[in-house]
């Protein structure tokens, strides 16, 4: 007997709280205008200030909890200097001539690879503004390998790349100045086969040409 009363007991108090927790879910995500019963601290319920909410701290005396940077705030790893170069393609305001890198072919495989993942889209892998973007488009990217764009500065490049140019974006968050380099330095060979003769090719390696 004593053992069907604990049994009744332990029974009754499960019921409880399986009813009690059905409950306290089924509350969740309805609507009501009294404050939710938290059991434990409730992730949703944070002392911080919502985006672009009201601030209480005296200090900001326009009442905005979204702070703008301290004046002269550089972000960690974009801190360069302001007349380098190799950060900017200029020199006392005018477009560098030359690649400041050394071409070398670990430098060449590494503008490939990034030519083809950023640039191929709208300009082709052929550098002649027929990538796959340019085809559905009511605009042209511009012929990479045409006298006219021949005849840009490895400096204009790096600006273009930077800070875009008519219908092209910048893609200075997207590509580091390393690679903007290695991908001129890829240009350049994409134009030179353009133009190349017989006389370009190393006289031991003219036998394999077909």
């Amino acid at each position: 007997m004593q053992l069907t009363k604990t049994l009744l007991v332990r029974i009754a108090a499960g019921l409880g709280l399986a009813t009690a927790a059905t409950l306290f879910t089924s509350c969740a995500g309805s609507m009501s205008r009294k404050p939710a019963v938290e059991i434990f601290n409730d992730m949703r319920q944070q002392l911080k200030y919502d985006t672009q909410g009201e601030s209480q701290f005296a200090g900001f005396t326009d009442g905005r909890a979204d702070r703008r940077p301290v004046p002269g705030t550089i972000a960690r790893g974009h801190l360069h200097p302001q007349d380098d170069p190799f950060y900017t393609g200029q020199v006392n305001g005018m477009y560098v001539g030359e690649n400041p890198l050394k071409i070398t072919p670990e430098l060449m495989e590494l503008g490939q690879q990034r030519f083809n993942t950023y640039c191929s889209p709208c300009h082709g892998r052929a550098g002649t503004g027929k990538g796959i973007v340019a085809a559905r488009s009511s605009w042209i990217p511009s012929d990479l390998v045409d006298a006219r764009v021949k005849g840009f500065s490895d400096g204009d490049f790096f600006d273009v790349i930077t800070h875009g140019r008519r219908t092209m974006p910048s893609y200075r968050f997207q590509i580091t100045e390393h690679d903007r380099w290695a991908i001129i330095a890829y240009v350049r060979a994409l134009q030179r086969t353009t133009s190349g003769t017989v006389a370009d090719v190393p006289s031991q390696l003219r036998g394999e040409l077909r």
